[in-house]
């Protein structure tokens, strides 16, 4: 229904478009200073161009030009084009001016002067308000692919968070752990986040925050003895909003390729500071062993998958950079915040 309403719409709209640019044209058509009354053959003369112009937008081009037979739409124009030059010599000026211009063919070339100019110009608005119609059929599609493609990627990251954690849990259960019931609820706030509070393309910053230290947190729990953890933030300011669980993945590899390399001395670093203008500068340092697969850690599939999003939410408005040193994994990020809308 939303689409035969929407179809309807695009119709009047060029309607009305067409039949004032036919007003427009006829009267520039029709005008003579030496003749100031609109002539009757001016009238006929001119249905008869509207007539060949309507049979080339509504008939040659979707059938033949928009359709690539392209030998077929100029083959078709030439006919128009020679029956309204047969029409206006042959007849109207016949019966308009029988003793004048009625008696002789003032010559192909004279002719197509006389007709091409309303077709052409009838013809070329058509083809442009197509063309601008079928831009805005571009623009919508790619939109629709690029919030299907958002989804898709953000959706990869709740079920590769639960994963892990579902993990870490099963473990701290086996063992009758006195931290099992805090570890449950700390995830339980985080799902809820992830779940309910995140579904906008962006949401309000400082909510983002409160995630990424409960999300910290929760990993903090997992640590215990083996190493420290630092979470700050410096400037975060209301009225800016961020595009969702970005900064979660860093955070996330963090904990997951240091816990797994190290058993003691393990140390994961998170600051988040917000300069005036709006940017936000992350930075989230963690140690590793050597021993492992380095390439691993710039490769997941939680950070490929968090740079296409970083690409299609913040295109020429981020910076990231990836940079192992010694046992450090660094990761720099600066992305331009949207603000609050008004």
């Amino acid at each position: 229904m939303a689409s035969k309403l929407s179809f309807l719409n695009s119709t009047s709209k060029e309607v009305v478009f067409q039949l004032l640019l036919h007003i427009v044209l006829f009267l520039f058509f029709s005008f003579d200073k030496n003749e100031p009354s609109i002539q009757e053959y001016k009238i006929m003369a001119f249905l008869n161009y509207a007539f060949g112009a309507f049979v080339i937008n509504y008939i040659l081009l979707p059938r033949f030009f928009y359709t690539k037979k392209y030998l077929l739409f100029f083959l078709s124009v030439t006919v128009i084009i020679t029956a309204n030059i047969m029409i206006e010599e042959m007849v109207l000026e016949v019966i308009y001016y029988p003793d004048t211009r009625g008696k002789h063919f003032p010559g192909i070339v004279f002719s197509l002067l006389d007709v091409m100019p309303v077709i052409m110009i009838l013809s070329g608005f058509k083809f442009a308000w197509d063309a601008s119609k079928k831009q805005l059929e571009v623009d919508e599609l790619r939109s629709s692919v690029k919030e299907s493609e958002l989804q898709f990627l953000k959706s990869q990251i709740n079920p590769h968070f639960l994963f892990n954690n579902l993990n870490n849990l099963y473990s701290y259960a086996m063992v009758q752990s006195a931290k099992t019931p805090s570890i449950i609820l700390e995830l339980s706030s985080v799902l809820r986040y992830m779940l309910y509070d995140c579904k906008e393309q962006y949401v309000a910053l400082h909510k983002e925050i409160e995630h990424l230290k409960n999300f910290t947190k929760l990993n903090e729990l997992q640590i215990e003895e083996r190493g420290t953890v630092s979470f700050e933030t410096k400037n975060i300011k209301s009225g800016y909003r961020i595009a969702p669980l970005i900064l979660t993945v860093f955070i996330e590899n963090a904990f997951k390729h240091s816990t797994a390399s190290q058993s003691k001395g393990i140390t994961v670093d998170v600051a988040i500071k917000v300069t005036d203008s709006g940017m936000l500068a992350f930075e989230c340092r963690n140690s590793f062993q050597q021993l492992t697969n380095v390439d691993n850690l710039s490769s997941g599939i939680g950070l490929q998958n968090v740079k296409k999003r970083l690409q299609l939410l913040y295109p020429d408005a981020h910076e990231l950079a990836i940079q192992v040193i010694d046992d450090l994994f660094t990761v720099y990020l600066k992305m331009q915040l949207k603000k609050d809308p008004a």
